[in-house]
């Protein structure tokens, strides 16, 4: 009902202001003539309580605004240099109300004039500074006024002569952002309002007009990153405040490299506190070994590994793996085939010595970088997330060494079904949990989360070992061009985490005062960046790389809208959106295709992509053409679909032993003029397991030849019915190949596939084409 409120409010401002309008040739009015138009039965009211609802209304502003410290200064100043000073708004509050905002807002607040505009029958941009320069006698050459909107305030002041200072807030590019990070928060928290958050975003729009004129990297860190791990920050104190009230001596510790971020802003809140523990999941789960298992379980998720890798993880080269490794092409071998080959290749005593190894090692290093840390008796391990594998392991480590220390998770993002083998003494909690978003939601962020850990991991290699309790570790192959970006952004982070501690006291704000509300903005805002990037984020972002660091030291792509594209084109939209990685970003690869695409494939994370609107449905057959390499040609009958976007998609599917050579598909038949989206190509063991294939490769636009067709890039126009387009068949090995087009046709109305309704079971089918004579379907 408060959100139903709130919109009738809105539509009731706008009726009375088009009425004023029609009426009076202005749009003020007073808050009363906002409700006359609001419609009070609907929410068991009368209209005797219109004063009762303008003044709960007015009582809610008195609460909700705060003065600006900035402005609060230039009023003093001017005092100071004896000018008269006063106040000009655009406001349906009439000047007694705005005289009590005002000194609410800044109690002893005092002026020489004030106008409200509901009170005068014109704002700014029509007659009011024309009133206030004719009512206190004042030469519009010496009157001088500030404001924050461009139109009212600066153009409406120097229509009258009046000298303006523009005062910028949210830029348009910002405003946009939050109008994303609104709809965001909508999709993942439908149920909860989207208007109040104890002023995070008033705090994020003073600070982030501040940083205006930095570079696109440091303003990014500002506006986006900054806010969502200050947030953290402010997670990680919180749990560090309720252990020390019970009494616990506490140690934090931030896990590298994704933890570098963190352990920054946290230090320069905490006087430099807190330690940087490089520690990852591999060493941390070959330290933990007591069987070949852990071990196992680390390799089988790696797609490539070769001997000197395995080497650099285990430490050692026991002569039977090796010689594995040899009977692999360029000794390289799958995770899985090590994984299966490794209970045969290894005793069990060598993984337990290793890992006692690892393990001496290992606490030599935390012993050299925790301070005190055999006296406290709770360690926070800090980090991006997700499913406690370090922690996990830490716990092993320290009981198999005695060592009773309780270990709490402090997350960003979790999988939370994976606490449950937690220890019971120790905790693991994320800021992003699945209290905060939908299990769904939750894997949507991490499978693209890649981004966030670029931009908030340190600038060196992952660690590999340690050495008299220092760190070792592998070299990084990330280009410096990109660390150099990701440094500035991590820059504009840090500096927003320290301004926002600053301002928040003095506009009285309290950004994290409840914790539920703060991990619900901090998703919307992680997510809105993620999911739904701007084109300057997309230009700013494109060239980063991800470093694997496990098994290969290859850098995968974040973005590759060329990959996203040519799976929508042979799967559709909905295997898209469960592409597996790479590309690292998917939700950046939708984006850089359209915003469009990069919202529907939020929708489609949030259960809210029906797939009955956006898959395909068929809508008739068609010949195509199978010409042979020998010469040979044959007809066979093809079914057409319509896609959720009203495109075509026909799908072609060949087995190995028919030995086509060229595809010949009429597409004029199809469409006279229309826009061709690509033709792609898929392989399997089988249709099915074609048609199921994520490994997606485009036909190069150059080797189709467009028989009886005008073509420009990808528009395409027939003179006649027999246009028809010619698709090279490249030999494959696989039994079964699925060539698939895609198109949107500009020459007709969208097919309409109507289904069974008298049933026999075969499908009834409409075509609605604004050319009606098309042979062949």
């Amino acid at each position: 009902m408060s959100v139903s409120f709130v919109q009738h409010r809105i539509q009731a401002e706008a009726r009375a202001r088009k009425l004023a309008s029609e009426q009076r040739g202005s749009t003020e009015v007073h808050i009363s003539d906002i409700y006359k138009y609001f419609p009070f039965k609907l929410f068991g009211l009368t209209r005797d309580e219109l004063p009762t609802l303008a003044e709960a209304e007015f009582e809610a502003e008195l609460q909700l605004c705060r003065a600006n410290p900035e402005m609060i200064q230039q009023y003093l100043d001017m005092k100071r240099g004896s000018f008269r000073v006063g106040f000009i708004s655009d406001t349906y509050w009439n000047t007694e109300q705005l005289a009590r905002l005002l000194q609410a807002c800044s109690p002893g607040l005092t002026w020489d004039f004030l106008y409200a505009s509901c009170d005068h029958g014109g704002s700014k941009s029509e007659t009011l500074f024309k009133t206030y320069l004719a009512e206190q006698g004042i030469d519009a050459a010496s009157s001088f006024h500030i404001g924050d909107n461009d139109s009212a305030d600066v153009k409406g002041a120097r229509r009258h002569g009046i000298r303006p200072r523009y005062y910028p807030q949210a830029s348009a590019t910002f405003a946009s952002k939050l109008q994303r990070e609104t709809s965001i928060f909508e999709l993942f928290s439908p149920d909860q309002p989207s208007r109040l958050d104890h002023g995070a975003r008033t705090l994020r729009r003073a600070v982030t007009a501040q940083s205006a004129e930095r570079t696109p990297g440091f303003h990014l860190g500002v506006a986006v990153l900054g806010p969502v791990m200050a947030a953290f920050d402010a997670f990680i104190e919180t749990r560090r405040a309720a252990l020390v009230q019970q009494g616990a001596r506490v140690s934090v510790g931030f896990l590298g490299r994704d933890g570098f971020l963190s352990h920054r802003i946290w230090q320069d809140a905490h006087d430099g506190t807190g330690a940087y523990l490089e520690i990852n999941r591999r060493i941390s789960l070959v330290g933990s070994a007591d069987t070949l298992e852990p071990l196992c379980e680390l390799l089988s998720r790696v797609v490539k590994i070769d001997a000197a890798t395995f080497a650099d993880i285990v430490k050692v080269q026991p002569p039977a793996v090796m010689a594995f490794f040899a009977r692999y092409p360029d000794g390289i071998a799958s995770g899985r085939e090590l994984t299966d080959a490794l209970p045969d290749l290894m005793d069990p005593c060598e993984i337990t010595d290793i890992a006692a190894g690892v393990r001496t090692r290992l606490l030599a290093y935390l012993r050299a970088n925790i301070p005190d840390f055999d006296s406290c008796t709770d360690l926070i391990l800090a980090d991006l997330g997700y499913s406690a594998s370090v922690q996990k392991s830490l716990r092993r480590i320290f009981d198999r060494e005695g060592i009773n220390i309780r270990l709490h998770g402090a997350y960003l993002l979790t999988l939370d079904d994976a606490f449950d083998d937690i220890a019971d003494d120790d905790s693991a909690e994320g800021l992003i949990s699945d209290r905060v978003v939908t299990p769904h939601i939750k894997r949507m962020l991490i499978r693209n989360v890649a981004l966030l850990e670029q931009l908030c991991c340190s600038a060196e290699g992952s660690a590999r070992d340690y050495r008299d309790g220092e760190v070792l570790r592998e070299g990084d192959q990330r280009p410096a061009a990109q660390l150099a970006l990701a440094a500035e952004i991590q820059s504009g982070a840090r500096s927003y985490a320290s301004r926002a501690r600053e301002l928040a006291p003095r506009y009285a704000l309290q950004p994290y005062a409840d914790p539920a509300i703060t991990a619900r903005w901090a998703a919307a805002v992680l997510g809105r960046f993620l999911l739904l990037p701007d084109d300057d984020e997309l230009v700013l972002l494109s060239g980063f790389k991800h470093d694997v660091n496990l098994g290969t030291q290859a850098l995968a792509s974040l973005l590759d809208a060329g990959f996203v594209n040519d799976l929508v084109i042979a799967r559709g939209i909905a295997a898209a959106c469960t592409a597996p990685a790479p590309p690292m970003w998917l939700a950046g690869s939708f984006a850089a295709l359209s915003p469009s695409h990069a919202y529907l494939y939020v929708l489609f994370g949030t259960n809210r992509l029906p797939p009955n609107v956006f898959g395909e449905a068929q809508c008739g057959t068609l010949q195509v053409g199978l010409f042979k390499s020998d010469g040979q040609a044959s007809l066979e009958g093809i079914n057409v679909y319509h896609t959720g976007f009203g495109d075509l998609r026909l799908r072609i599917p060949l087995a190995r032993r028919m030995t086509v050579a060229t595809i010949a598909l009429p597409l004029a038949k199809l469409a006279r003029e229309g826009m061709l989206h690509g033709v792609t190509v898929q392989y399997g063991k089988s249709a099915a397991k074609a048609a199921d294939s994520p490994d997606v490769k485009a036909i190069a636009e150059g080797r189709l030849v467009y028989a009886g067709f005008e073509r420009s890039g990808r528009h395409f126009r027939a003179g006649s019915d027999d246009g028809t387009l010619l698709i090279p068949v490249d030999a494959f090995e696989d039994d079964v190949a699925i060539y698939t087009v895609a198109l949107t046709s500009l020459s007709h109305d969208r097919i309409l596939a109507v289904g069974d309704h008298n049933g026999s079971g075969a499908p009834s089918v409409t075509l609605n084409w604004r050319n009606s004579d098309i042979n062949g379907l």
